[in-house]
């Protein structure tokens, strides 16, 4: 069978359905009777990493479990001749990759009823923009918890201290060592508390065009000197990025966390390596919380490292304050990072199997006339320079 333009709509010369069909987001192909390839456009090649020469006649059973649902719409959508769909469907196999859920939408061909249509839509970025609207609420509301403890424990804390160090001066040597535990663990609450009150700043963020790589570099020789001096740390840039619109000191502190982070994660292995790399990522854009703005975020910022992975239970809700897999640690890293990212409008997101971690931020691109106060997001995706 072959592909035509018999739709009975009038096509500028110079477009064809095939053209149409290619410029859509979304992998399309069209299967025959037999469960064959017989029409699949770009974006199905990139989506089963192989070209339509290769696919045309080969069966869709070769690359999708037989058991997948997949199977079960098409034979339902050519059965009743109707339009399928549904929602959140992983077809992982060996061919296409693990973690390949996906939405599918079939529909049957009026001209051949043996042939059906078959879109899928990926679920990566919906699940990111639906798991940052989680993250920012959370976020929201450790802020308010914030505040509450700054008011109503500093000053109380403050008394206990200054009250155990009054008591040294007369206790016993026994004694001392029970007042200054007292005031080291007055000090440790005291520093919990002032990082939990970053959550509460909601001052403008002073931004301006930041060359991300200069970041990545000084994060990196912040590394070596310290936390991760036996470790191998990789870059992939793209030179050619455009300027980041965005703040450079929390940037720092973003990326010093993720490292720090993958360092940890990195403990006692003498092949542990991290992987920073940037890249343009055009076509994602995300709507700004209380206006009608939608920004662009075509800057992609990766730290992958080759640790054990993330452990599934918390995979969802790494970035939820106080969530953490550190015996010692706070919850409040990773959290805080996701706070820094969306106050910028960007998103973070963490893609986690053994053996490979990668926390991916986008980001806006600074645009010319933009200031450096205040939010004012990028209006359009900047074109890569060459």
């Amino acid at each position: 069978m072959i592909l035509t333009e018999n739709s009975g709509v009038s096509l500028p010369a110079t477009v064809s359905l095939a053209a149409i069909l290619n410029a859509l987001p979304h992998p399309v192909m069209m299967i025959d009777g037999e469960g064959e390839f017989v029409f699949v456009n770009s974006d199905a090649e990139q989506f089963f990493s192989a070209g339509a020469p290769y696919l045309l006649g080969r069966r869709l059973a070769d690359f999708v479990p037989a058991d997948s649902p997949l199977f079960a719409l098409i034979d339902q959508s050519r059965r009743d001749r109707s339009r399928m769909s549904e929602y959140r469907v992983d077809i992982s196999s060996p061919r296409l990759g693990t973690e390949r859920v996906v939405d599918l939408y079939v529909s049957s061909v009026p001209d051949d009823p043996s042939c059906v249509v078959v879109m899928i839509q990926l679920r990566s970025i919906a699940d990111k923009m639906d798991r940052q609207l989680t993250h920012r609420s959370a976020i929201r509301s450790v802020t308010g918890l914030a505040g509450m403890l700054a008011h109503e424990i500093r000053n109380p804390l403050s008394g206990i201290k200054g009250a155990a160090q009054l008591l040294e001066h007369a206790a016993s040597a026994e004694d001392r060592a029970l007042t200054r535990l007292i005031q080291e663990e007055s000090e440790r609450i005291g520093k919990l508390v002032d990082r939990m009150e970053v959550f509460s700043d909601q001052r403008p963020i002073e931004r301006s065009a930041v060359n991300i790589h200069s970041v990545l570099e000084h994060v990196k020789m912040l590394a070596k000197s310290g936390f991760a001096r036996e470790l191998r740390i990789s870059e992939a840039y793209d030179p050619s990025l455009p300027p980041v619109f965005a703040n450079r000191d929390q940037l720092v502190q973003v990326f010093l966390n993720l490292l720090k982070n993958a360092s940890d994660a990195l403990a006692g292995r003498e092949d542990g390596e991290i992987r920073l790399s940037t890249a343009f990522r055009p076509g994602v854009r995300v709507s700004v919380p209380g206006t009608k703005t939608r920004v662009s975020l075509p800057l992609e910022f990766t730290v992958e490292d080759n640790g054990p992975g993330v452990p599934e239970d918390i995979r969802e809700n790494i970035f939820d304050p106080f969530v953490t897999t550190k015996p010692t640690g706070s919850g409040l890293g990773l959290a805080l990072v996701a706070k820094i990212i969306g106050d910028h409008g960007g998103v973070i997101e963490c893609d986690s199997q053994p053996g490979r971690t990668a926390f991916r931020v986008l980001m806006p691109a600074w645009q010319e006339g933009e200031g450096g106060t205040g939010f004012s997001p990028a209006r359009t995706n900047r074109r890569r320079n060459g």
